[in-house]
C-alpha cells in the first residue's frame, strides 16, 4: 500500500456517505448486543441528516471508512449556550490502535468550538474501560456533581 493510501482522514459526513456509515453503524450497535439492522439504520440515519438532528463526522482510511462520530445538538440552560452530545463513537475492530479514535475526538472538539458551543458530553458503559481511558487521556472529566436518571416509556 502507498502512504497517501494509508493516509487516515475526518469529514464531515452527509446522505451521500450513508452506504460508507451504515456498516460502522451496525457495527456499533452490535457492540452494545442489538440484532444487525442495517435497513434501520439507513433510515435512522437518513432521516437524522435530513432533519439536521445530528452531525455525522465519518474517519476514511484511503477508500475504506474505518470509524464515526455522531453528535447530537442540545442546549444548557444555565449559560444559555448550544452543548453537543457525544452519542455514538465507534472504530471498526481492524482500524483500532491508530489513532482513529483520538482524531475523531478532536475534529468532534473542533466543531464544538467552531459552533461556540459550551462543551461536548457523552457517556459510556461502566464496563468500557479502553473508551474511559481514552476520554481521561484526552482531558475529559467524570461528571461528580450530577447524577444520571432515566424513565423509560
Amino acid at each position: 500500500m502507498t502512504a497517501a493510501r494509508n493516509r487516515l482522514t475526518v469529514f464531515r459526513a452527509d446522505d451521500r456517505h450513508l452506504a460508507q456509515i451504515v456498516p460502522l453503524f451496525d457495527g456499533y450497535r452490535l457492540f452494545y448486543r442489538q440484532r444487525s439492522n442495517r435497513a434501520g439504520a439507513r433510515r435512522f440515519l437518513r432521516e437524522r441528516l435530513h432533519k439536521s438532528e445530528s452531525v455525522i463526522l465519518l474517519a476514511m482510511e484511503g477508500d475504506s471508512a474505518v470509524g464515526f462520530i455522531q453528535l447530537y445538538p442540545t442546549f444548557d440552560s444555565v449559560t444559555m449556550r448550544r452543548l453537543w452530545i457525544l452519542n455514538d463513537l465507534f472504530v471498526a475492530p481492524e482500524a483500532r490502535e491508530r489513532g482513529v479514535a483520538k482524531l475523531l475526538m478532536e475534529r468532534a472538539r473542533q466543531l464544538a468550538v467552531a459552533t461556540k458551543a459550551k462543551g461536548l458530553i457523552l457517556e459510556t458503559a461502566v464496563d468500557n474501560l479502553a473508551a474511559q481511558k481514552l476520554y481521561e487521556q484526552l482531558g475529559w472529566r467524570r461528571d461528580t456533581a450530577f447524577h444520571r436518571y432515566y424513565l423509560d416509556v
